[in-house]
């Protein structure tokens, strides 16, 4: 094993030249401890952890023995020595930082060949398994060698070459553990193998070692492979793009020297490098791999790309929007290994239980060897056999692995179909929703509005209105803002073109003291006047409705329009009607939240009408509009008593207080804004609200699997503790016991990797 797995004197050892006071970077590092090989080490380390305050992430990878620590330079300082007092040694794997999922290969690499150097996970399975045949040779040499002290002497020493080869770094961590009085899987086996080495059943001592460090091999490989299930995107994305040089010419690029502005070629059938916005080209884009989508979507000029995805039909050009590290494709594997950093309120308690659990059962194993001969009249190297025996039985490796395996496949699971949980602790949470609140625009409306009905009024000029209202509008990004921009600029192009104008009309006129309005529009000075672009609820406020004005706006607002009103100090000037359609997707979404007990709800800035009109189409019951950011936080407030665990769906900067507020909020990761993801706990990268139900849905799967893997444990160490202190068990079926117990729920959690959305 690892000559370099010493916890006698453990240090934070720093690179070849460097001291232990070196500079400790800010940022994301990731460390090789090389102690670290099983659930309950990761277990012991976050608990070590628990108390350093700063750190942002988390990210163990066990088959490597890497931990990945994102923190400022001083948490990362405490953390090192929080670890060095537990009793593990940490080295760096590289000078700079982690940087995220774009060095995750390297740096993966790099640990890989400390591995083999070292003779860490890489090399281990044919060391154990030779441990194995030569504890094999030790059971046969005690069963059919002739008596004698020759072969005595011989099988032990076949058995001690196999303890050596399996157990000396579990002899080492345990050796460290008991020094610093602490119980923990290394500590119970290191006691087990030896007395029973002592009280000669040294073959059993022999294969009980070999036996539990495949068993922890294999335990530590399946927890990699679901946390590194979601890893396997970056191999979606190409290391090199097709880039358009100065000359005009196209060259071969690597990703990492690619910079926004460039425009990259993506052929047919080919996959795009890098995020990016359609310049020249359209075709059939397969965005699978990012939203989860079974169907390709239709790209032209204009759209946006990830990268990542499958060009399939046509020949497209982009200019690239993100950096290769930056793209969405790595936010989302960054995402994933944060959420799966942090720690679930069940693997809370997991550990909790598994603190108290193995120093009681080494109390009774205590009392099974010193009482039992007094009490029961046992023979002592009986009585001490049956302590042995409670002692392998008494590991949590089972427990403790239970829990993050199911919660890593889920997590992961959800992300390759388009949904990014950001913890465990949400996942676990979503079961229980009783009420989700969803936003109108962008959320169960397409989010791409259009201007249908404008007009002017109190006699304005409709040429006049149309300047101002653009002007204004064109410096809002607001859905709503955007398609009136680009409704009347369409029209003031067509009416030029028809009078036969050779010249191009004015766009926009100069707007000064520009501001937006939360929840009502925006404001701005033009030519020296004040004007605003705004909802009927502003209108209102301003005392500038007059009932001519509300009976003209009711006739929009009844066929679910949302009305804009341009205003001056002198009164209204004119209104747009602007008319979004439903998503296809909405009304099977609320129905599939309705058949799973969440009511849904409709929270609108836009006006009462409109909301209820939109809200009969999706099938909600309980429409809200006029709504302001701090009115949406309010309705999150009441929902919460009335009705429970509240969920929130959003996608613009007035939802973001009412995501923040919710015990689960859910933003659109495509239409939605920076501000909205920021503040949500799962962000839906589809913008489909049918990913709301599904997440529910896989929430209480994976409940149910995380209950069946802890009463599966419990159940075979309760039945074991049993025979082990009343019956025949011996330490060749504790440690089958505590293996198959440890391999079935190990397999049962990954069975979440491959669970689909159905119901």
């Amino acid at each position: 094993m690892n000559d370099c797995c010493d916890h006698a004197s453990p240090t934070v050892t720093p690179d070849a030249g460097a001291t232990r006071a070196a500079p400790v970077p800010d940022g994301a590092v990731r460390w090789r401890i090389a102690a670290m090989d099983c659930a309950a080490e990761e277990s012991d380390i976050r608990r070590a952890l628990d108390a350093v305050p700063g750190i942002r992430s988390l990210n163990f990878q066990l088959g490597a023995r890497t931990l990945t620590i994102d923190a400022p330079a001083g948490a990362l300082q405490a953390a090192l020595q929080a670890i060095d007092r537990a009793g593990y040694q940490v080295q760096p794997l590289a000078a700079d930082a982690a940087g995220g999922a774009q060095d995750a290969h390297g740096e993966h690499d790099h640990a890989h060949a400390h591995d083999h150097a070292h003779g860490g996970p890489a090399s281990a399975l044919p060391r154990l398994v030779a441990a194995l045949a030569l504890a094999g040779v030790a059971e046969a040499i005690s069963f059919v060698a002739p008596a004698g002290l020759p072969w005595r002497l011989a099988g032990m020493a076949v058995a001690l070459a196999a303890i050596y080869l399996a157990g000396l770094d579990v002899y080492k961590k345990g050796l460290a553990a008991l020094l610093r009085r602490r119980l923990n899987i290394n500590a119970l086996m290191t006691v087990a193998v030896t007395g029973a080495f002592l009280i000669g059943q040294w073959p059993e001592a022999a294969m009980v070692m070999a036996l539990y460090s495949i068993a922890e091999l294999i335990e530590a490989r399946a927890v990699d492979r679901a946390r590194n299930a979601i890893q396997g995107l970056m191999a979606l994305a190409p290391e090199t793009a097709e880039v358009r040089d100065a000359s005009g010419g196209w060259r071969s690029v690597a990703l990492s020297e690619v910079t926004p502005g460039d425009t990259v070629r993506v052929r047919p059938g080919g996959r795009i490098a890098l995020d990016g916005r359609v310049t020249a080209g359209a075709s059939a884009v397969n965005q699978a791999s990012v939203t989860g989508e079974s169907l390709p979507v239709d790209k032209a000029v204009g759209d946006s790309v990830f990268g990542g995805t499958i060009n399939e039909t046509g020949e497209l050009e982009l200019v690239v929007t993100a950096a290769a590290k930056d793209s969405t494709l790595a936010r989302i594997i960054h995402a994933v290994e944060q959420a799966q950093g942090s720690r679930a309120p069940t693997q809370a308690f997991i550990d909790r239980f598994a603190a108290v659990y193995t120093p009681a059962v080494f109390a009774m194993a205590l009392a099974v060897a010193l009482l039992t001969p007094l009490l029961l009249d046992w023979n002592w190297l009986q009585a001490l056999y049956k302590a042995l025996v409670l002692l392998v039985i008494a590991c949590p490796c089972a427990l403790v692995v239970s829990t993050p395996v199911t919660l890593v496949s889920g997590l992961a699971n959800a992300a390759r179909r388009g949904i990014l949980i950001k913890g465990g602790s949400f996942l676990e949470a979503a079961r229980g929703l009783k009420a989700v609140a969803l936003d109108k625009t962008g959320t169960l409306t397409q989010g791409t509005p259009a201007l249908v009905d404008w007009q002017p009024w109190q006699g304005a000029q409709a040429a006049g209105v149309r300047l101002l209202a653009t002007s204004l509008a064109a410096r809002s990004d607001h859905p709503v803002s955007v398609a009136i921009a680009q409704g009347l600029a369409s029209e003031g192009a067509e009416g030029a073109e028809a009078s036969g104008g050779a010249g191009k009309a004015q766009d926009v006129l100069p707007v000064e003291g520009f501001a937006a309005l939360g929840g009502r529009g925006v404001q701005g000075s033009v030519g020296g006047q004040a004007y605003v672009l705004g909802n009927h609820r502003l209108m209102e406020e301003r005392g500038q409705c007059s009932p001519a004005l509300e009976a003209a706006l009711a006739v929009h607002e009844a066929q679910g329009r949302s009305v804009t009103l341009l205003a001056g100090s002198g009164g209204v000037l004119g209104f747009f009607a602007v008319a979004d359609t439903i998503r296809e997707s909405s009304r099977q979404a609320v129905a599939e939240l309705k058949a799973l007990g969440v009511t849904p709800v409709m929270l609108s800035g836009d006006n009462a009408a409109t909301a209820r009109a939109v809200a009969a189409q999706a099938g909600i019951d309980d429409a809200r509009g006029n709504l302001l950011p701090e009115d949406k936080l309010a309705a999150i407030h009441e929902m919460q008593a009335r009705y429970g665990l509240t969920g929130m769906s959003g996608d613009g900067i007035n939802d973001a207080p009412a995501l923040a507020q919710a015990d689960i909020g859910f933003a659109m990761g495509g239409a939605g804004t920076d501000i909205a993801i920021e503040a949500a706990d799962v962000v839906i990268m589809n913008d489909d609200l049918r990913r709301i139900a599904e997440t529910v849905r896989l929430s209480r799967r994976t409940h149910a699997v995380l209950w069946q893997n802890i009463a599966l444990a419990l159940g075979i160490k309760a039945v074991f503790l049993v025979l082990a202190v009343f019956g025949n068990a011996t330490m060749w079926m504790a440690v089958f016991a505590d293996m198959g117990a440890s391999l079935l729920v190990v397999a049962n959690g990954l069975r979440l990797l491959r669970a689909s959305g159905a119901r």
